[in-house]
Formats: C-alpha cells, structure tokens, sequence
C-alpha cells in the first residue's frame, strides 16, 4: 500500500503545514505552477517526490521535471500534467493521447480549482488537488491526499489549509 499526497500549485510556498503532511505520506506528487525549486528540494528531503512543470516555471524547473510524467504506482497507470482539462474537457494537446492511452489516474493542475470526477467514458480517475500556494484566486488552500493498495485507490481526502 502505497500512501500518496497530491498537491499544485505552489507558486513558490511551502510551509510547515504542507510538510507535516509530507512526513505522513510514502510519496508526494506536485501537479505543476511550483515557483521555486526550493519547494521540491524541501520535499524531496523527506519523500520521494514525482513532478511536472506547470505554465509559471522557469527553465530550471523545466530542466528538472517534465511536462507529463506518465508512470506505474504499483499496479495503477498514473498521468500527471500541469495543465489538462477535465472529462469531456481535456485540454487539445492531451485529448487524443488521453483516449488511446488512458491511465487510471489522470491528474492535472492549473486551475487553482479543487476537483475529483470518474470519466466513464475512459474508465479514468480525474484529480485535480486545487491550490496550496498563497498565490491566485483560490480562497481556500487544498491538497488531496489518498492511497494505492495493488490496482484499488481508496481513502481519498480533501486537505483544506485554510485560507491563504
């Protein structure tokens, strides 16, 4: 059983609430806008860590991570990428990949908008965590956080961190 905090959406901030949350967790993934590399390295220091860039990174990020970072956790097919729509709505970069390839998690950032939804069409599991940076419109700070037991997810909570 694989324990997992998703977050995005950064922009530059973490805090000791973040990282209490990362010391629970047997891998963090950060769905993109980090800001600051010192964001990840402060992860990566206690967690292993899977990322990708997101559209407010720089080229020290890009040199970092990837723009989709598409890998096995134990036996679910994990999509991550910054900036990929949603069910019906994915973004016209991803939409014809998503369909012959689909994982069965598909998470996305960018939206600073909290939002787990079943794509019945692709058989898939849409996460997107919203925002735990203090930058953007968002008024409340979320994370998701859930687990991975062979090919079951299960367990999945919303983190709220307050208001930013």
């Amino acid at each position: 059983m694989t324990k997992i905090l998703l977050l995005s959406d950064t922009h530059g901030h973490i805090d000791d609430v973040i990282l209490k949350y990362v010391k629970q967790a047997d891998e963090v993934w950060h769905a993109g806008d980090i800001g600051n590399l010192n964001v990840t390295d402060k992860i990566k220091k206690l967690k292993p860590l899977r990322a990708v860039y997101g559209n407010i990174d720089d080229d020290k990020a890009r040199l970092e991570f990837p723009l989709d970072n598409k890998f096995m956790c134990e036996k679910v097919a994990v999509w991550i990428t910054h900036i990929g729509g949603y069910p019906d709505k994915y973004n016209v970069r991803i939409r014809e990949e998503i369909k012959v390839n689909s994982p069965k998690i598909f998470i996305s950032g960018h939206s600073h908008i909290l939002k787990v939804m079943f794509d019945k069409k692709l058989n898939l599991l849409h996460m997107n965590p919203g925002a735990c940076g203090k930058h953007g419109f968002h008024q409340v700070r979320t994370m998701l956080r859930f687990t991975i037991n062979g090919e079951d997810i299960k367990d999945l909570e919303v983190i709220e961190l307050g208001k930013k």
